[in-house]
């Protein structure tokens, strides 16, 4: 049996709108990578955590101007996924790619 991947079911729930339930799914890896002291690794999950937080507090919420301060903190540490190396770093990616398209969806 295969374990499903943090990054997997917030793939998932950003792909269902489900934003706050997206933004607790990495909460334990970043984390980790702030007990280990990794911190590019932390900025850059912190990154997509704000990606979905952001998301919510527009399309859920209804608090455009929290929603800006946050996604500001997404745009800032999603290079950061060009710089580290992850495991499945392809589902990083790709959870980058739907925060920033969901973004664009919600925006028109």
């Amino acid at each position: 049996m295969t374990k499903t991947l943090a990054i997997d079911l917030f793939i998932q729930a950003i792909q269902k709108n489900e934003f706050v339930q997206a933004h607790e799914l990495l909460e334990d890896d970043w984390k980790l990578y702030k007990k280990k002291e990794m911190k590019k690794h932390a900025k850059a999950l912190q990154g997509l955590i704000n990606g979905a937080t952001a998301l919510a507090l527009l399309h859920i919420k209804k608090r455009p101007h929290a929603y800006v301060k946050v996604w500001k903190v997404f745009e800032k540490y999603k290079i950061l996924l060009d710089e580290i190396e992850l495991e499945n770093m392809d589902r990083f990616i790709l959870a980058k790619q739907i925060l920033e398209q969901k973004n664009k969806t919600l925006n028109s």
